[in-house]
């Protein structure tokens, strides 16, 4: 795939609130089904693949909820390490790297996910 065909519609871009709760998606990483989330910083829209850098485990404290209180930080509630929300990467707590970036682009008042190696839409 090449171009606009590469783009997978995610949501509105008023679903995603600064600091607010993530929107989740699938995608295909390397050869399996992960979930990913997406998440507004500072105006703009970011999305991780749902897996800590410390243990391959799912972040969300809450069903959608990855910033800490302030805002500020994705949290991983299992380990307690601390993400930046704009980059992913790692700033506290137990981490081997930082988060797996899944590109995003925004248009027109949508987000679109972007398939391109090493990520790819579920095969129906």
């Amino acid at each position: 795939m090449n171009g606009a065909n590469d783009l997978h519609p995610l949501c509105n871009s008023h679903d995603l609130r600064d600091g607010g709760l993530a929107v989740p998606f699938d995608v295909m990483y390397a050869g399996q089904t992960c979930r990913a989330f997406a998440i507004r910083y500072r105006g703009l829209a970011h999305a991780y693949l749902n897996r800590c850098a410390h243990v391959a485990m799912e972040m969300d404290w809450q069903p959608n909820r990855f910033f800490d209180d302030t805002g500020q930080w994705l949290l991983c509630s299992t380990h307690g390490a601390a993400y930046e929300p704009a980059t992913g990467a790692c700033r506290g707590g137990p981490c081997r790297g930082g988060l797996v970036v899944v590109p995003l682009q925004e248009r027109q008042g949508v987000v679109y996910w972007q398939a391109q190696y090493p990520f790819a839409p579920l095969a129906f």
